[in-house]
C-alpha cells in the first residue's frame, strides 16, 4: 500500500510552523489583563476609602469598554462568528476557555455597579451635575453606594480570576511547551495589574496622587522580571521539548524581540526610569509609563507567537 500526502502551503502560518492565532488574540489578552488590573486596583482603593486619591475610582468607568475592545478583537478571531452564543449554553468545568467566557460575563455588571457607586468620589460636582438630569439612575445610584464594600470585594475577586485566567488559558495547552507552564498565570496577572498601574499613573492628577502608583509599579515589575526568569529556567530544566522551546529566546530566532523589547525596554527600562523618579529625579512623567503599557503589549504578543511555534513534534 502506498501513502500519498498531499501539504497545502497556499497559509504562511502553517509550514514550518503551525500558527493560526494573528493580532487578535495578543489584543484580546493585553485588554483583559489591563482591565482586570484597573478593575483590581479601583476595588483596592474602594475598600481603602480613598477619597484624596480617586484616579483608581476615576477609571472604573473604563473596564467595561476595555473589556468590551478586547472580547470584540478575541470576536474577530472567530472562525465561526454567529456561533458565539454557544459560550454561554455550556460549562464546562475542565475547559479554561469556558470558565473565561463566565468570569467575564460576570465582570462586566459588577464593574458597572462599582462604577456607579463611586462616582460621585471620583467625578464629584460633575457627575452630580450629569446623575441629576437622569433621575431613574437615583435608585441603582443609592443600591450601589449602599453595597459598595461587597461589590469592591466581589471585584476583586473577579479582577484576579480574569488577570490569572489569561494567562492559564495559554498554560491549558499542553502540546505547546513554551505555554505549558503554571507560571504564565501569575505572570500574566502581575503584568496586567503592572499596565494598569501605568495607567494611572498617565490619569493621575498630581504628584501626590500618582506616586503610589510609581512604587506599586517598581515592585510589579520587580516580580514580573523574576517571573520571566522563572519560565525561562523551567522550560530549561525541563524535558527535552521544553529546553528546545527556551532555545527559541536563548540563542533562537526570537533571542533579540525577547531580551531586548520585552525585557530590555519593557520592564527594566521603566523600572529604571520608575526608580530614578522615586529618588527625586525630574523626568518626564508619562516615559514610564508608556513603556511599561508597551511592554505589557508586546510581551503578550511575543508569549501568543513563541508557542505557536514549538511543539512537542517536529512537524
Amino acid at each position: 500500500m502506498e501513502e500519498f500526502v498531499i501539504t497545502q502551503k497556499a497559509n504562511p502560518h502553517i509550514d514550518p510552523g503551525l500558527a493560526i492565532w494573528g493580532w487578535e488574540v495578543p489584543v484580546y489578552l493585553f485588554l483583559g489583563g489591563l482591565a482586570a488590573g484597573l478593575l483590581l486596583l479601583g476595588a483596592v482603593s474602594v475598600l481603602r476609602a480613598e477619597t484624596d486619591r480617586p484616579a483608581a475610582q476615576r477609571l472604573l468607568g473604563l473596564v467595561t469598554p476595555i473589556l468590551g475592545i478586547g472580547m470584540g478583537a478575541l470576536f474577530l478571531d472567530l472562525e465561526h462568528k454567529l456561533h458565539v452564543w454557544r459560550f454561554y449554553t455550556a460549562f464546562q468545568v475542565t475547559a479554561p476557555m469556558s470558565w473565561g467566557s463566565w468570569i467575564l460575563l460576570f465582570a462586566v455588571p459588577v464593574n458597572l455597579l462599582l462604577a456607579l457607586g463611586t462616582a460621585g468620589n471620583a467625578f464629584g460636582p460633575g457627575f452630580r451635575a450629569f446623575a441629576d438630569r437622569l433621575p431613574a439612575l437615583a435608585p441603582l445610584e443609592a443600591w450601589a453606594i449602599a453595597r459598595r464594600r461587597p461589590l469592591a470585594w466581589l471585584s476583586v475577586a473577579i479582577a484576579v480570576a480574569v488577570g490569572i485566567y489569561t494567562g492559564i488559558l495559554l498554560s491549558a495547552y499542553g502540546a505547546r511547551p513554551f505555554w505549558n507552564s503554571a507560571i504564565l498565570g501569575p505572570l500574566f496577572l502581575t503584568s496586567g495589574v503592572s499596565a494598569a498601574a501605568a495607567a494611572l499613573q498617565l490619569a493621575a492628577r498630581t504628584h501626590g496622587e500618582r506616586l503610589p502608583f510609581e512604587r506599586l509599579d517598581v515592585g510589579l515589575l520587580v516580580i514580573e522580571l523574576l517571573l520571566m526568569g522563572l519560565l525561562v529556567v523551567t522550560l530549561v530544566s525541563g524535558p527535552l521539548q521544553a529546553q528546545r522551546a527556551a532555545d527559541l529566546v536563548l540563542g533562537g530566532p526570537m533571542t533579540v524581540y525577547f531580551w531586548v523589547f520585552v525585557v530590555g525596554l519593557g520592564v527594566l527600562l521603566p523600572l529604571s526610569l520608575e526608580t530614578f523618579q522615586l529618588r527625586g529625579y525630574r523626568l518626564p512623567v508619562f516615559v514610564a509609563p508608556a513603556f511599561v503599557l508597551m511592554g505589557s503589549l508586546v510581551f503578550r504578543f511575543f508569549i501568543v507567537e513563541a508557542g505557536q511555534v514549538t511543539t512537542w513534534i517536529a512537524y
